[in-house]
């Protein structure tokens, strides 16, 4: 019997015949009967909701790897995205502009904290992240500081996977491999509260491991370009969270040291961490701020670099002396992304989004409260709408499980056939949904991770 062109299995097979997928292992795709891990081809989406090619519906509990903000297919966004595709698609962004381009960097301006009034586009976060470190390096080669080459960030840190991003990440996972094609950067501690003194506050966390940093940065400022931290959440470091008073220290060592403060709040953005960018939460201003993901609300990459107008001043000169900051992508400032984040914005400007998030972070917190009692999780966290669960194999050590055993997985593939993405970190169990979810939504989402959990911590 010919399988429809357009059944799960039908589409798989045709996948897996040419493609090769993103932090994957295709050999788990490939495999028969039990341990197999499925490839679901989405043909739709509605608000929270995927549905494949067979009907089956999924709530998508990591907003498509944290960019869906409004929900999938949300009629303003694409109707915004239809008008600008029928008048201009994309133009050179060299010697060529414009108005939505103009429109978004206006706008960027006006809501992000102080003092960053230059809007620098590229194609997605990493990008973004290598735009902010190049500038960094290059402002201070004109500024006639050219022994400024090093950057610190954070251990535990993710910045992206091209070369410039990972050099200043430190997750194993993505980083060991590739060692030894990258920077080496100064590795200071992070402030993870998780990783705290036994009996220590998560601001009593900070303010020793900002003596750190400062040990570090007496040491080495002389030779650093910037410190790029992730704020409040080290997302794809396990979802690590830290306490805002980290970033206020933080701000006050780069001033009197002599180093810029990178924000790379591209995951953290827009609304994720209960305020619209979690730097707002320390009343700290960046010198450069990295944005994407849930900047278009989920539909187009795009991402954008802020920094200051004395960082630009520093590019700015005649052509002659040979200042100008060149990087560039064939789709910088493209017409329809940066209309769609246009329309993103317009949202959180016409409708109480964060009121309601707030709503519902509380709810979120309410439901993984008795969490905190299971013999195999040894924390339960959230920043805002940003929550997770640390699976341990012993909680009274926080021993955790061995990595070739693969509990997460074992939630994932729970959700799934609940009719829930939940894809964890490692063993670390997260929520991270878009914005138009409901309460009864962040029920199913929570009980099929306490049910996916059980059945995962069984040997």
């Amino acid at each position: 019997m010919t399988l429809s062109a357009s059944t799960n299995a039908a589409l798989a097979a045709r996948d897996l015949k040419h493609l090769w997928h993103p932090c994957t292992q295709m050999h788990d795709h490939d495999l028969a009967g039990q341990g197999s891990v499925p490839m679901i081809p989405i043909v739709r989406g509605e608000g929270a909701w995927l549905i494949d090619a067979d009907g089956h519906r999924y709530l998508d509990g990591i907003s498509s790897w944290w960019t869906n903000l409004f929900g999938h297919a949300n009629p303003r966004i694409a109707a915004a995205l239809a008008a600008q595709a029928t008048t201009l698609e994309h133009v050179i962004f060299a010697g060529f502009t414009h108005e939505p381009a103009i429109e978004l960097a206006e706008e960027l301006v006006r809501i992000t904290p102080p003092g960053l009034d230059r809007v620098f586009y590229a194609d997605n976060g990493s990008a973004a992240i290598e735009v902010a470190l190049k500038m960094s390096f290059h402002y201070w080669l004109n500024q006639g500081h050219g022994e400024k080459t090093r950057f610190i960030a954070l251990t535990g840190s993710y910045h992206g996977e091209t070369l410039g991003a990972l050099s200043v990440s430190d997750v194993a996972l993505y980083r060991k491999t590739y060692a030894p094609l990258l920077l080496t950067p100064f590795l200071a501690p992070s402030p993870d509260a998780y990783e705290g003194a036994l009996g220590e506050s998560s601001a009593q966390t900070a303010t020793r491991r900002l003596g750190e940093m400062r040990a570090l940065l007496e040491r080495h400022a002389h030779e650093t370009c910037a410190v790029i931290v992730e704020p409040l959440v080290q997302c794809a470091g396990g979802m690590r969270m830290y306490h805002p008073s980290y970033l206020a220290g933080l701000r006050a060592l780069c001033d009197e040291f002599a180093v810029h403060f990178i924000a790379d709040e591209i995951a953290v953005g827009f609304g994720r961490t209960g305020s619209l960018f979690a730097c707002e939460q320390a009343g700290v201003s960046p010198d450069f701020m990295c944005l994407s993901k849930g900047l278009t609300g989920g539909f187009l990459p795009l991402s954008a670099v802020l920094t200051s107008g004395q960082v630009y001043e520093a590019f700015y000169a005649e052509y002659s002396a040979g200042k100008a900051f060149l990087h560039s992508h064939s789709y910088t400032g493209n017409p329809l992304a940066c209309r769609v984040a246009l329309e993103t914005l317009k949202i959180f400007r016409d409708e109480p989004v964060l009121e309601r998030n707030l709503q519902l972070a509380a709810h979120l917190a309410r439901r993984l409260h008795p969490l905190r009692a299971h013999p195999h999780v040894a924390d339960v966290r959230q920043t805002g709408m940003i929550a997770a669960i640390e699976l341990v194999a012993d909680k009274r050590c926080r021993r955790p499980f061995p990595v070739a055993e693969r509990r997460g997985l074992r939630v994932y593939l729970h959700g799934l056939q609940q009719g829930a993405l939940l894809r964890p970190l490692g063993d670390v169990v997260y929520f991270m949904p878009p914005y138009v979810v409901s309460e009864a939504e962040i029920d199913l989402l929570v009980d099929t991770a306490i049910a996916g959990i059980e059945r995962a911590v069984v040997d």
